[in-house]
C-alpha cells in the first residue's frame, strides 16, 4: 500500500498556500527597515483612526448585548381605558403634494372618539400643495372630522416652528405627530394612549412606535435602507429602552404628553434634529420614554440616491449639533454612568464618517509602508482592527433581521456587502455634514422628497422635488477609482486578505457616485427636471 504522506507534504511545501505563508512571514526587511518621518506621519494617524472606528464598532456589540440581556425589561400591557383623553394630532408638511391626501385619509379612519380629536395640518408649503391640502381638509371637515388647516408663510423655525405654532391653538392633553409619508393604522391611538394612563404612567413623557416600510422591495437601495432602519429600531431603540438609557423620539409615529414638551422648554430649532434635542431635554427633566416595537407605523422610504444621501447627511449633522448642545448637560446631570456613556456614543457616532474618509485616503500609503514592515504585522495588527469595525456592523444588522424575520433572516447575508458598501459610499457626504456641524455652519431645514411609491410599482423620474447631485458624486467616483488601484496593488503584492475589504470601498464609492449622477442626468435630460436641493425632515436613523 502506497504512503501518500510524503507526496502530500512536498506538495504543500511547494503549493500556493506555502508560498503565501512564506510571503506574510518573510523577514527580509528585519533589521534593515527603519521608520522615517514620513512613515510615522502616515502610521500614527492611521492607527488612531482604526482604533477609534474599532471603539465605536465594539459599542455595537454592547447594544446587542443590552438588547438580549435586558429582554425582560419591556412595558407591561396597560389596563383597559374607560375615559379617553383629548388628543391633538399634528401633521407638519412642506411641499408634499403627492402624499398629504393619503396621510389625512389614514387619520380620518382613526378608531377614536371624534369629539376627543384635534387634528392640525401644519402647512409651510410654497407650491400647489397648499391647494391640495386645503381642499383635503375642507372635504374631511365637511364630514364632521375635527380638522383644521394652518398655513405659515415665513417658515420660522421650520418643522420645529410649525409644531410650536400648532401647540398655541391645540386642545389635546397628548400630541401625536406624523410626517406626510406615514400611514398610521386606525387603532394607533387606542394602542398607544393607554400606556400614559396606566398606573405609574404619570411620568411617561413620550411613546415611540416602530417604523415599517411601504416600498422595501422597490429597489436594491430601498432594501438596504430597510436593513439600516430595522437595525436602528430593533437593536438601538430596543437595547437603549430595555437598559433604561436615553433614546430619542424619531420625529414621527410617536405620541407626546404635552406637559413634557412644555417642561423641557418646547420645540427649539437651533439643531437639524429638533426631535432628538427635545427628547434629551425631556429625559434630563426626569420624563420617561417608552418604546413600543409591536406597534407599527408604515412609511415611505426615499427611492432616489440623492434623496437618501441628503437624509443621511441631515441626521449626521443634526446629531453632532445636538451633541454639542446637550452632552455638557448630560455630563453635569446626576444620571448614571451607563446613561451618560450611552448618550455619548449615541450622539457622537457620526464622527465615524470623516474618519472613514480619512482612512480611505490613507489606506494605500499605509499599505506601502506596512509592506516594508512585513505582511505578518499587518495581518496581526491591522486586520483585527478592521474586523472590530466591520464585523460589528454585520452582526448588528443581522441580529435585527433575525428578531424581525426569524424564518427568512439568513437572506440578509446576501445584502450585507451592499449594506457595508453603501455605508462607505455615503461617508463623503456625511463627513461634510459632520464637519459643518463642528464648525457651526447652519443649514436650511427642508424635507426628503416623497413620491407616493408603494410596493414595487410607481416611478419618481417624472415628478417634482428631486435633488441635485452637486459635485459630491464626482469625488465619490474618484475615490472608487483610487481604490481600484489600491486593489490592484494588493493583488500584485499578494496581500489577498485585504482585497475583500478594499472591494467594499470600490463598490461603495462607485455605486453611490454613479447612481447619483445617472439619476440626475436621466431626470434632467428626459424630463427637464432642475429642482433645488432638499434635505429631509424626520430623524433618528443609524450612522455607520
Amino acid at each position: 500500500m502506497l504512503n501518500f504522506a510524503p507526496f502530500l507534504f512536498a506538495a504543500l511545501q511547494q503549493g500556493p498556500l506555502s508560498h503565501y505563508w512564506h510571503k506574510i512571514t518573510d523577514r527580509t526587511f528585519t533589521g534593515v527597515y527603519n521608520a522615517n518621518a514620513f512613515d510615522l506621519a502616515m502610521m500614527i494617524p492611521y492607527f488612531i483612526v482604526l482604533f477609534v472606528l474599532a471603539f465605536y464598532g465594539l459599542h455595537r456589540y454592547a447594544l446587542i448585548y443590552d438588547y438580549y440581556v435586558y429582554r425582560k425589561n419591556i412595558p407591561a400591557i396597560p389596563p383597559r381605558v374607560e375615559n379617553w383623553p383629548k388628543v391633538t394630532i399634528q401633521l407638519p408638511i412642506f411641499n408634499e403634494r403627492y402624499v398629504i391626501e393619503r396621510l389625512v385619509d389614514a387619520i380620518s379612519l382613526f378608531e377614536y372618539p371624534r369629539e376627543l380629536l384635534d387634528i392640525q395640518v401644519l402647512d409651510d408649503s410654497t407650491d400647489e400643495t397648499r391647494d391640495v391640502a386645503r381642499a383635503c381638509v375642507e372635504r374631511h371637515a365637511a364630514t364632521g372630522l375635527p380638522i383644521v388647516y394652518i398655513h405659515r408663510t415665513n417658515r420660522e423655525g421650520f418643522k420645529a416652528g410649525a409644531l410650536e405654532n400648532g401647540l398655541k391653538t391645540s386642545q389635546g392633553e397628548f400630541v401625536a405627530i406624523f410626517d406626510a409619508d406615514f400611514i398610521p393604522t386606525p387603532d394607533f391611538l387606542r394602542r398607544t394612549i393607554p400606556y400614559f394612563l396606566a398606573p405609574g404612567g404619570e411620568n411617561i413623557g413620550m411613546v415611540q412606535t416602530r417604523w415599517t416600510y411601504l416600498n422595501s422591495d422597490y429597489s436594491l437601495l430601498t432594501r438596504v435602507e430597510t436593513i439600516l432602519l430595522d437595525g436602528h429600531f430593533v437593536i438601538e431603540h430596543g437595547g437603549r429602552s430595555r437598559r433604561g438609557t436615553f433614546f430619542n423620539f424619531n420625529g414621527t409615529a410617536g405620541v407626546w404628553r404635552r406637559t413634557a414638551i412644555e417642561a423641557a422648554g418646547g420645540w427649539q430649532h437651533d439643531t437639524l434634529t429638533e426631535d432628538t434635542d427635545l427628547s434629551y431635554r425631556a429625559q434630563l427633566k426626569g420624563w420617561k420614554f417608552l418604546y413600543l416595537p409591536d406597534i407599527e407605523c408604515a412609511s415611505e422610504l426615499p427611492v432616489d440616491m440623492n434623496g437618501f444621501k441628503a437624509q443621511q447627511a441631515r441626521w449626521a449633522k443634526g446629531l453632532i449639533q445636538t451633541a454639542k448642545k446637550i452632552l455638557p448637560r448630560v455630563f453635569r446631570s446626576d444620571a448614571a454612568f451607563h446613561v451618560k456613556s450611552e448618550a455619548f456614543f449615541h450622539l457622537t457616532a457620526n464622527i465615524s464618517y470623516p474618519l472613514m474618509v480619512l482612512l480611505s485616503t490613507m489606506l494605500l500609503p499605509a499599505m506601502i509602508v506596512r509592506f516594508y514592515q512585513g505582511w505578518f504585522q499587518m495581518l496581526v495588527i491591522d486586520l483585527p482592527l478592521f474586523l472590530a469595525s466591520t464585523c460589528s456592523i454585520s452582526s448588528f444588522y443581522l441580529a435585527a433581521q433575525k428578531e424581525l424575520r426569524p424564518k427568512a433572516w439568513l437572506k440578509t447575508f446576501l445584502y450585507m456587502p451592499f449594506v457595508m458598501a453603501t455605508g462607505i459610499g455615503i461617508s463623503v457626504r456625511n463627513a461634510q455634514a459632520v464637519l459643518e456641524a463642528f464648525v457651526g455652519k447652519k443649514s436650511e431645514f427642508a424635507r426628503t422628497p416623497k413620491f407616493k411609491i408603494e410596493g414595487k410599482s410607481g416611478t419618481f423620474a417624472a415628478k417634482k422635488y428631486k435633488n441635485k447631485a452637486g459635485w459630491m458624486p464626482y469625488f465619490e467616483v474618484a475615490l472608487g477609482v483610487y481604490f481600484a488601484f489600491t486593489v490592484a496593488y494588493a493583488i500584485r503584492n499578494e496581500n489577498y486578505a485585504t482585497v475583500p475589504f478594499l472591494l467594499l470601498f470600490v463598490w461603495g464609492y462607485l455605486y453611490t457616485g454613479f447612481v447619483s449622477l445617472s439619476q440626475s442626468w436621466f431626470a434632467h435630460l428626459r424630463f427637464g427636471v432642475n429642482a433645488p436641493e432638499m434635505r429631509p425632515a424626520s430623524t433618528g436613523a443609524p450612522g455607520f
